[in-house]
């Protein structure tokens, strides 16, 4: 991968034992429904792209067509308002008996989440749904915000299934987003409970309802620790942590992840990342994960990361924070670090990320090395200078060679024979 292109950043993966985890800004390539749109739908720049056949022609069909989008935007925006008044009859009553128990399950879940902005918005024209005479699909893009009022809302994109007998349309289905972004969001599918600090919101399903109050408590004292690492002094207004059961972990997100993953954060635009937590994991190693992820949302851009050459960075600031301070004797990872460095290592930063099925003591070498290289340039220049410096690289896409001398005063290749220097000391 080149770091200068703007390609969207690997899975990255961490595993359970050793107490580890990974951020996702990978675009999951879960695909819409191909019926859904007849070319391509996605989110670039906050905004839906779509590219289908000619919308604007002024033949009958057409004109039916964007008659029939028009009421379903007036629909929608009833239905929106209804979620937004915590008005269950009326979010109902747009929508056909058969869509109700999915859409009461939505209701309760984004009102426990403290939904604060709604807004549902057609993307295309409707087409016809030959196996179903009277029936059409719609491609719709909801945008929401969580606890805070007027945040920048996060947009989804889902499609919609409605039936019209020339009157009012009434929706049929909305149809889970699995979009090519960021895969099906947690609200979409599950039953929710939530509770909301001054920091964070965190949500699980009602069978781990126990588990809330203690996992507010550490998400609330981990956000003290990642909003340190907000650039450009602008924090999340909340964080979002979701705690996911065996079968939800499989689902939240498109699923898919190793059997040793902990948890990851997912960028969902608008300037969010929401977390998910592995609630296989180990317990002990909560506060670290916490810490680790939270970082990850406090720090990284909305476009996620310039490639895998700046890996190290973006993973040894969040191991650092989830380090919370401790000496670097005390890094559970230097086993891992050892035994990577021993088995072999090339001594170069730019190629640490472990691929996809690496086994897990590599992954966990991996992250230790990001980490002490972190910790050097910590240790030499504090804090800010290495925020300034994450900020260049990974917000701004300056080059590493070049952001060094800008924030360092120094080369990289002397800074970088550093790190590496201090890596192989840490574990000799």
């Amino acid at each position: 991968m080149n770091d200068g292109l703007d390609e969207a950043p690997p899975r990255r993966i961490r595993p359970l034992w050793t107490v580890l985890t990974v951020v996702v800004l990978l675009l999951l390539a879960c695909g819409l429904p191909a019926v859904l749109v007849a070319g391509v739908a996605g989110e670039q720049g906050g905004r839906p792209v779509l590219r289908r056949a000619d919308a604007t022609a002024d033949d009958p069909a057409s004109r039916a067509a964007r008659d029939l989008a028009a009421r379903i935007t007036t629909v929608l925006d009833r239905q929106s308002a209804a979620l937004l008044a915590g008005d269950l009859d009326g979010f109902l009553a747009v929508a056909e008996p058969a869509a109700h128990a999915d859409l009461r399950r939505r209701f309760a879940a984004l009102r426990a989440l403290k939904v604060t902005t709604w807004r549902a918005e057609v993307t295309g024209l409707p087409t016809g749904i030959a196996s179903r005479p009277g029936e059409w699909r719609l491609l719709v893009r909801f945008q929401y915000c969580f606890v805070v009022p007027g945040c920048r809302p996060s947009p989804v994109l889902a499609g919609t299934r409605w039936r019209d007998d020339g009157g009012q349309p009434r929706l049929v289905a909305v149809e889970e987003s699995k979009s090519a972004e960021t895969g099906t969001r947690p609200w979409e599918v599950s039953d929710l409970v939530a509770a909301t600090g001054a920091r964070t919101v965190v949500a699980t399903t009602p069978a781990l309802r126990g588990k809330l109050p203690g996992l507010l408590a550490r998400a609330e004292a981990a956000a003290k620790v990642a909003d340190g690492y907000a650039l450009g002094g602008s924090r999340p207004d909340r964080y979002r942590v979701f705690y996911a059961g065996r079968a939800e972990w499989e689902r939240w997100y498109g699923g898919g992840r190793p059997t040793w993953t902990g948890g990851y954060a997912v960028t969902v635009g608008g300037g969010h990342h929401e977390v998910v937590l592995n609630g296989e994991g180990d317990e002990a190693g909560l506060d670290d994960l916490l810490r680790h992820e939270l970082t990850h949302a406090a720090s990284l851009p909305d476009q996620g990361y310039p490639g895998k050459a700046t890996w190290w960075l973006v993973e040894g600031l969040a191991e650092y924070a989830g380090a919370a301070g401790r000496s670097v004797d005390r890094y559970e990872g230097l086993p891992e670090v050892r035994r990577l460095v021993q088995g072999g290592w090339n001594g170069r930063l730019e190629g640490i990320a472990p691929a996809d099925d690496a086994p897990a003591d590599r992954v966990g070498g991996s992250y230790g090395v990001g980490y002490l290289a972190v910790r050097h340039l910590v240790d030499r220049f504090g804090e800010q200078r290495l925020l300034d410096f994450f900020a260049a690289v990974v917000h701004e896409r300056v080059p590493v060679a070049r952001a060094a001398e800008q924030v360092f005063g120094e080369s990289w290749t002397a800074l970088h024979d550093e790190c590496v220097a201090y890596v192989r000391a840490r574990v000799s």
